[in-house]
């Protein structure tokens, strides 16, 4: 009986540090990016925020999908107070960021969609995140050193903030560098086993 072929890995983000945590799982996989609409509904949750853009992501590939082809698509948010803390526009709103997250806990809210066979399945991850008190000489340090204008909360827990200001997490550590690794594995067999 012929080996059915393993299905091809469709990663539909730009983000080098979604790259880098495919290539560490050992997954071969090609880049596609589509341009999507973020915009969600306001009166959503941020789990549900989170949920509704991978989705959307996810759906824009359903009318190019190979039956062999698997899409992950996934968004990131931070959280706070009931605030959705994107990816910040400028320096003063990743100073003003960082300032509320400073000395206190938020949660990483990480979305998964993986669209194979017109069929879209979404889960997602909670990391609790403790920040210890950071002083603004040591955020701006930060924000002119690491220039975090393109992650969702104003920083990457993988470089020095990570190091020197994180206390502790409570849940998965790559879900807040932006994929739940472990969480993705399970799910892909899970789906490649039906």
């Amino acid at each position: 009986m012929p080996e059915t072929p393993s299905p091809t890995i469709i990663l539909a983000s730009k983000s080098p540090r979604r790259q880098e945590l495919l290539e560490q799982m050992d997954i071969h996989f090609k880049v596609v990016l589509k341009d999507v609409d973020e915009s969600y509904p306001e009166d959503l949750k941020p789990a549900d925020v989170a949920l509704y853009i991978a989705q959307k992501k996810a759906e824009a590939f359903d009318d190019v999908l190979h039956e062999s082809e698997i899409v992950i698509t996934a968004d990131t948010i931070v959280t706070i107070d009931g605030l959705i803390l994107g990816k910040p526009k400028d320096e003063q709103d990743a100073f003003d960021m960082l300032t509320l997250l400073s000395g206190r806990k938020h949660e990483v809210i990480t979305a998964v969609a993986l669209l194979h066979k017109h069929q879209i399945h979404v889960f997602h991850d909670i990391t609790y995140v403790y920040f210890r008190e950071l002083s603004a000489d040591e955020i701006l340090f930060y924000i002119r050193n690491y220039k975090p204008f393109d992650k969702a909360g104003s920083y990457g827990i993988q470089e020095w903030i990570g190091h020197n200001a994180i206390e502790k997490i409570d849940g998965s550590y790559t879900n807040v560098v932006g994929l739940p690794t472990f969480r993705l594995a399970m799910e892909i067999k899970k789906l490649l086993s039906v």
